[in-house]
Formats: C-alpha cells, structure tokens, sequence
C-alpha cells in the first residue's frame, strides 16, 4: 500500500502550526516564573500643607495676616503682612500655645512661652539657640504698614517634636520692640502687641 505523499502547503500549515503552539507554551512558562527585576519605585506624594493666621492687637482689631505653607521637607516659609502697627522694628515669634486671650496689662501672654521642644536659648544670633519659634524681625514704615517674607526649618507643620500643630497648637505674636536676636527668653522684645492663633487650611 503506498504511503499518501503530503502537499508541500500542507506540510507549511503543520509548520506554522507547531511554531504558534511553541510558542504560546513558552509565553505561559515566563508568565508563570517569577521576575528577578525589582519592582519599579512609586513615588512619594509630597505632604506639602498650609495655615493661616489673623492678627488682633489688644482690643481684637484685625492688624495683618500670615500664610504658613510648608514644603516636602518640613521647611515653613511664613508670609507676614501686617498695617495699622507702630512704625519700627518689631520681634516676631511663634509661641507654644494656640491661644490669644486679650487684657488691658497682660495682653496675649495665654500664648506661652516661644515654641522651643529642643529647649534651646533664645536668639538667632545666640550659639546656644535659636528657639524654634525664633524670627527675623519685622520693619513696619511710616503708614503702619510691615512685610515679613521667611522661611524656616526649625519649626514644621507635618508631624513631629518640631510641629506647631501639637496638643495645645501654637501662635504667631509681634511684639512692641525690636528682637536682639541674643537676649534669652524674648530678645528684649517687650510686650505682645498682636497675636494670632496658626490654623490649618
């Protein structure tokens, strides 16, 4: 009995067949096998938050407001803008606790002491400071008007020993003279004329 002879586009058909099933066999092996490759990184959203403070002198008038916003690093960059306060230089700090009870002889001072967790002296010139609360002075002109623009990274807005949003939260007070930046517990700044509670936003 003779053998059938193939057609040449049958045994091309067998061919092609046989390479696909070869194939899928060998894409569902590395399906299967774990990779050796790391998986790529996701990245980290940056915890970028804001607060906002409205100043009042003693007798609850509104005198300037300040924008908090801090970067992925922790740094607060403090945008100060302040009218209607006497003309000259004024230390500014930010202060242990959120509270800005008003009174004839001890205006604000329900704000604690300056934000210091590190228990630092106070100063930004002082070699055993600064206080993280510690400021740059603010200059106010003839109108009564001051702009403070600074940053700091002693202090933070995210979670930590460093934060102003702590139990008892924290505020931001100008007070009357100008800070000597050496002088521990105030610079010498004398009394509190504004105060504002820092607010998340």
């Amino acid at each position: 009995m003779r053998t059938p002879v193939r057609r040449t586009g049958d045994v091309m058909r067998l061919t092609t067949a046989t390479a696909l099933l070869l194939a899928a066999a060998a894409c569902a092996r590395a399906a299967q096998t774990p990779s050796s490759e790391p998986p790529e990184p996701v990245a980290a959203v940056a915890d970028v938050m804001s607060a906002n403070v409205e100043l009042r002198d003693p007798a609850g008038a509104p005198v300037g407001t300040a924008r908090l916003t801090g970067d992925e690093d922790g740094t607060i960059r403090l945008e100060l803008h302040a009218q209607r306060l006497p003309p000259g230089t004024h230390g500014v700090h930010f202060h242990a606790v959120g509270s800005c009870q008003r009174g004839d002889s001890a205006a604000f001072y329900s704000a604690g002491g300056h934000h210091n967790p590190l228990s630092r002296k106070h100063g930004l010139e002082n070699p055993e400071g600064p206080h993280a609360g510690d400021l740059p002075n603010l200059t106010v002109d003839a109108s009564g008007v001051g702009h403070l623009d600074t940053q700091t990274a002693r202090a933070t807005l995210r979670a930590g020993p460093a934060t102003l949003f702590d139990a008892d939260g924290s505020a931001l007070v100008v007070h009357a003279a100008e800070d000597d930046q050496k002088t521990d517990p105030s610079g010498n700044s004398g009394a509190r004329i504004a105060c504002g509670v820092v607010t998340k936003s």
